[in-house]
């Protein structure tokens, strides 16, 4: 699992909470360094703020949905903006859901299970 975020703070609790759930998280500051990682390897899920230097999450949720290698992965939207025409413009980018930050430890479950653990038999 991919988080997109450029708040070291958000990416360490994102990632810490992610990790105790027992998914595997690594972590971008930025849209350049998101490419990267991705190139190296490619995410099962993509968590991604809107708001960041150089490219904003729109842009970035548009480029990976554009890849062919990459068009399947399933892309949250987290943001502070909770505005419906936000929400809007995110699955306009191909983003498959949006969630509020701060987000919730029980919001981060319920999309690891909705996107991850879904089909998957125990």
């Amino acid at each position: 699992m991919l988080v997109v975020d450029d708040s070291p703070t958000v990416r360490k609790i994102v990632a810490l909470t992610l990790e105790r759930s027992g998914c595997r998280a690594v972590v971008a500051s930025n849209g350049i360094e998101a490419l990267a990682r991705i190139e190296e390897q490619v995410p099962d899920l993509i968590l991604l703020d809107i708001t960041m230097p150089h490219i904003d999450g729109y842009k970035l949720c548009g480029v990976i949905k554009e890849n062919k290698a990459t068009r399947d992965v399933p892309i949250v939207i987290m943001s502070g903006n909770d505005g419906f025409l936000d929400k809007i413009r995110g699955r306009l980018a191909g983003a498959e859901d949006y969630i509020t930050k701060p987000v919730a430890p029980a919001t981060l479950f319920a999309v690891v299970q909705k996107y991850l653990l879904q089909g998957h038999s125990a």
